[in-house]
């Protein structure tokens, strides 16, 4: 299976307002109490090894794209409404988005729901821009970061015990 194209994905999240950088920040902020030396470059490597995924690509797509069309008008009714409401009963954007966590176990759902309850910064903005939907990529970006997080944590728990990865 050909890997997706990390470059097109960072340029798809860029074009909605997302730095990949805020994303490695709480990376790196979620991660460091359990791999004090986890660096920038590795949580980078990390999260772009979770966007190489095709699975993670086509999240990313769909819910990009759906958002963007019911921004513009161009989603029909009632989905449309739906989507620019994002009421709390809607829960296929977290359907979506934890199609990026699964791979990653326990861990990964974990992960998510701390961030989709807690709400740092970095998910927080998209939410308060008018105009703007951002009805899955909150939650994709939550997937995007919790999956990157379990990813860090399998591969130092298996460098712990010796595995190699």
């Amino acid at each position: 299976m050909a890997q997706a194209d990390v470059p097109q994905m960072l340029e798809l999240l860029r074009g909605r307002g997302v730095d990949p950088e805020d994303l490695v920040r709480l990376v790196l902020k979620l991660q460091r109490p359990y791999v004090p030396d986890l660096t920038a470059d590795a949580a980078r490597a990390h999260l772009h090894a979770v966007l190489a995924k095709r699975e993670v690509e086509y999240a990313i797509i769909t819910g990009v794209i759906l958002d963007r069309m019911a921004e513009e008008g161009r989603l029909d009714e009632p989905l449309g409404s739906i989507v620019r409401e994002d009421p709390s009963l809607y829960g296929v954007d977290k359907g979506l988005a934890l199609s990026i966590v699964n791979a990653y176990g326990s861990i990964g759902m974990s992960n998510f729901g701390y961030l989709v309850h807690e709400r740092p910064d970095v998910l927080e903005v998209f939410r308060t821009r008018p105009g703007r939907v951002c009805t899955f990529l909150d939650d994709l970006i939550a997937g995007l970061v919790a999956a990157t997080c379990a990813r860090i944590a399998h591969r130092a728990g298996d460098a712990a015990e010796g595995r190699s990865t």
